[in-house]
């Protein structure tokens, strides 16, 4: 399996579009076996979630995306996680321990700031 982690350095970003890059987990039998960073190659609509398709990621985790990306991300097979807030590593740990559960909180705001966690 394959967890993308929409961040800022080693944090969550708050809004997967206009985030850093994604920090990108293999995961096998419960362990962390690969991780590399992938730079955001910018956001266009209906991009990223093909993007991260073409990587064969199965999990996108943000702490914030819109109603649509989250729609495009399900239609392309890639489970979306919101919600989430703190350091890559332990997110994802989180994650793979079955303790990290998606708000499905919908970000609405195109000014991103201080409104994807609402």
């Amino acid at each position: 399996m394959k967890i993308a982690v929409a961040c800022e350095g080693k944090f969550v970003s708050a809004h997967f579009g206009h985030c850093e890059g994604f920090e990108i987990y293999e995961v096998e039998e419960g362990k962390i076996v690969d991780q590399k960073f992938v730079q955001n190659p910018g956001h266009r609509p209906g991009f990223l979630p093909v993007f991260l398709k073409g990587l064969n990621c199965d999990v996108i985790i943000s702490g914030g995306m819109g109603e649509t990306a989250q729609q495009l991300f399900n239609e392309n097979g890639i489970e979306v996680v919101v919600g989430a807030q703190g350091l890559n590593d332990d997110v994802v740990e989180k994650y793979i321990n079955g303790e990290l559960k998606s708000t499905g909180s919908v970000c609405r705001e195109h000014h991103h700031e201080g409104h994807c966690n609402e």
